[in-house]
């Protein structure tokens, strides 16, 4: 993980008298991430070998390295397709790799997704799909139901980015005009088995959220999804509105007979994440507090929220003493009114600044974890007491950045943009605040 500057910060407690606090938040990011890696993850949830064939199948930003986690382990033969971010991709010998675009969809995309159901079209009951399911998904298997274009997928997709709609129901939207997702991919296996491997990414790991659940069952609704485009003022195509409007999309339920044998695992998720963080805040002495790891809302909103719970802290002791770290995972959601460079996790850390007005002692990272906040290669920030003073030294005026929905544009002026490449993971989003006991001690030097 690369930034512009590390911090040296002295604590009031003896043992962390001498504290780099930077190195501390980053270290604690990088744990998060390593923990669900899928070389250490996948490992232990393979199935036994079939008497018939193995097919694998997946998408999302941690496919390909899952791929080539099964591949490492697998004794017997086996085939199959993956669909991963650009970039994301790791060479696999028996699984094919293929990349396509997130978050807006692209061709590539659309014929892998169109290839994945046809691989798995034939198979019988001695047969095993294993597949591969990480955050990013959606996005990666826009097969649109049929009477849609990939046209109508994309311009509903960025409608709905843009919109402040949760995970939960823009995946609504997504599974509900789809052909492969919804529980559709896995009634193409049947009578195979199906046995998921998934990274959750999503508020409360609900496995059909996770890529909109192209091989599990769903119990919402078209009505649901036509109230999302209501609720958010969605214009979505004369066409989508019809099928929501008549429920011929309708997801695939828990009881639906067109169902194989599923068997789901939830190999990795965002409070595995948080829990490895929280290792490395003890060892270098520091208390640290889990709020929450499904924390959903507006970006600035939980930005200007979380700032007064450190205020509490920090002046207060309470709920916590100080010196303590506050973390927290989930996705919250920004909602676009201007034309900046931003991403949910640096909106929330630009507010939290905004709202702490150069607090003493007070620090933050957010990121993350696939390395990719918004749409930018990177994957969050850091925040200290003197950001807001050294912005202004510079005539960058916080309020109206946040305002303009510029926060990558904000902190990479700075020189603290957080960037880590692509992770090969992702378990959602990471925040971290440290507060000091004694901010009269600490100078925010850089």
């Amino acid at each position: 993980m690369k930034t512009a500057a590390q911090l040296k910060q002295p604590a009031s407690r003896d043992a962390t008298s001498e504290l780099d606090v930077d190195r501390l938040l980053q270290d604690m990011f990088d744990a998060a991430i390593a923990t669900a890696q899928p070389a250490l993850r996948v490992p232990d949830f393979l199935p036994e070998a079939p008497r018939g064939r193995t097919i694998v199948v997946g998408a999302g930003k941690a496919s390909a390295a899952m791929a080539r986690a099964v591949e490492d382990h697998w004794t017997g033969r086996l085939e199959g397709l993956v669909v991963t971010r650009y970039g994301y991709a790791v060479p696999c010998e028996h699984i094919e790799i293929v990349e396509a675009a997130h978050p807006v969809p692209d061709e590539n995309g659309l014929a892998a997704a169109t290839r994945m159901l046809e691989l798995v079209s034939d198979l019988t009951a001695d047969d095993l799909v294993i597949c591969l399911i990480s955050g990013g998904g959606s996005a990666l298997l826009p097969l649109p139901a049929e009477g849609l274009t990939l046209q109508d997928k994309q311009e509903i997709n960025q409608a709905l980015l843009a919109s402040g709609a949760t995970i939960s129901e823009m995946n609504c939207v997504r599974r509900h005009l789809s052909a492969i997702k919804g529980g559709r991919l896995a009634a193409a296996c049947h009578p195979a088995r199906v046995v998921n491997l998934i990274i959750s990414d999503v508020p409360a790991d609900a496995a059909s959220d996770i890529a909109s659940g192209p091989t599990v069952p769903d119990t919402t609704t078209c009505a649901d999804a036509l109230a999302v485009l209501r609720r958010y003022e969605i214009c979505a195509s004369p066409a989508a509105i019809a099928l929501l409007e008549n429920g011929s999309t309708e997801t695939l339920k828990p009881d639906d007979p067109h169902l194989p044998c599923i068997e789901t695992h939830l190999i990795a998720t965002p409070q595995l994440a948080l829990e490895a963080a929280a290792s490395q805040s003890r060892a270098a002495g520091i208390d640290v507090h889990i709020l929450s790891d499904a924390i959903e809302g507006e970006a600035r909103d939980v930005g200007a929220v979380m700032a007064g719970i450190a205020r509490q802290v920090s002046r207060r002791g309470q709920p916590f003493q100080a010196p303590c770290i506050l973390l927290s995972g989930g996705e919250t959601t920004v909602t676009i009114r201007g034309d900046g460079r931003g991403g949910r996790n640096v909106e929330f850390l630009l507010s939290l600044g905004v709202a702490l007005n150069g607090e003493p002692g007070v620090f933050a990272i957010a990121g993350d974890t696939d390395g990719v906040d918004g749409q930018e290669e990177i994957a969050g920030a850091l925040l200290r007491p003197d950001t807001l003073k050294r912005a202004r030294e510079r005539g960058i005026r916080p309020a109206e950045r946040l305002e303009n929905n510029d926060a990558h544009g904000f902190f990479q002026a700075l020189g603290d943009s957080v960037i880590t490449g692509p992770t090969l993971t992702n378990v959602n989003d990471f925040r971290a605040i440290f507060i000091a006991a004694q901010h009269g001690d600490l100078s925010g030097s850089r």
